[in-house]
């Protein structure tokens, strides 16, 4: 019976990779033994920057690694390897606890326990041994992550495709929207990436700029489609879209990052803008950048009303409404790239 736990001990070990670093070929060889005897896989060098480039090339699960070493200690080991593997479960064998390094040092290089060298190796095995509980633990974890995450990519996408469903259902609606929420969500992240914005805030803009007139969805198709001007009930109709289309989002908390835009790309900066009169910073950012961007591709596209606008007439609107429809930072970033680098305006302009 005993003989049998320890087979299933030793086959559970197999799955664990342990590396052994010390300048002593003895104490590699006996570790070898004593290691291999419990089942681990198990690789041993002597040459501590040899050990720093094999843990580069490949995946090793715990280290045991002398301190006092030749050329480097294992300090410096350790230094050079949390350079590129943050993982890695290490401990120290010191030749005497005088000679360990600083509590100090052992917790920013996140080495996980230390021991002091001896002829028997009882408490090197239960160190090692909490060390791959640890391990697989943190194995275990990631492994329910990577679901997890799996799980949510998949129900983003399948929000996603829905909402994209009744975007193309507004686009039928409405001639004017189809191309419009692709270019707003272009300048948008062409905005961001000049604010130098996060990869995270990016994307927001991006799903934000497609969705942002999602709520028209619930406007009547006569008002949509009316080609001459809108009487002020009409007018209070269309005004209405971004709190639904806020609300056709709150129902999914996937898109909690992008309502903001959705309810509120129609603020003015003076606060006399819709839904909620917010006025300056009350406005969230994102929905700042989105509110230029979207009244920019208004100005460019032709309506049945009116043609669209020249450049220089463009340049002069927003100039005039620097500080009171329009964040002016936010309007002063947009007019450099319309005055210096109009040729992104123009590119996405061709492909959408």
């Amino acid at each position: 019976m005993r003989k049998g736990l320890q087979n299933l001990q030793n086959n559970e070990n197999s799955n664990y990779k342990i590396i052994a670093v010390d300048d002593e070929i003895g104490i590699i060889d006996s570790l070898s033994i004593f290691l291999k005897r419990s089942g681990y896989n198990f690789v041993g060098v002597t040459n501590p920057e040899e050990a720093i480039e094999r843990v580069k090339n490949e995946h090793f699960d715990l280290m045991i690694l002398d301190f006092i070493m030749t050329p480097i200690h294992g300090d410096q080991v350790v230094e050079e390897i949390r350079k590129f593997n943050k993982e890695l479960y290490i401990l120290l064998l010191t030749g005497h606890k005088d000679l360990a390094p600083p509590l100090e040092t052992i917790k920013r290089l996140d080495i996980q326990g230390y021991c002091e060298k001896s002829d028997k190796f009882d408490q090197l095995l239960l160190l090692i041994e909490s060390g791959i509980k640890s391990i697989s633990q943190m194995n275990e974890i990631k492994h329910i992550n990577e679901e997890l995450k799996d799980t949510y990519e998949k129900l983003e996408k399948s929000y996603l495709e829905s909402i994209e469903t009744l975007r193309f259902t507004v686009e039928a609606k409405d001639f004017y929207t189809r191309g419009h929420s692709d270019r707003v969500a272009k300048y948008s992240v062409l905005i961001g990436k000049s604010l130098h914005l996060s990869d995270g805030d990016l994307k927001t803009l991006q799903i934000g700029g497609l969705f942002h007139d999602i709520g028209k969805i619930g406007v009547p198709d006569i008002i949509l489609q009316k080609e001459s001007k809108l009487t002020d009930d009409e007018y209070s109709e269309i005004k209405n879209h971004p709190s639904i289309g806020a609300h056709i989002l709150s129902t999914a908390t996937i898109f909690k990052d992008i309502i903001p835009i959705v309810k509120h790309h129609h603020e003015r900066y003076d606060g006399r803008g819709y839904p909620s009169q917010l006025k300056g910073e009350e406005i969230p950012y994102l929905a700042r950048i989105t509110a230029i961007a979207d009244s920019f591709d208004a100005m460019t596209s032709k309506r049945t009303y009116r043609d669209s606008l020249p450049l220089e007439t463009v340049i002069s609107e927003f100039k005039r409404c620097k500080g009171t429809q329009f964040d002016p930072e936010l309007t002063d970033v947009f007019l450099d790239i319309l005055e210096n680098h109009f040729d992104k305006i123009k590119e996405i302009q061709e492909k959408y």
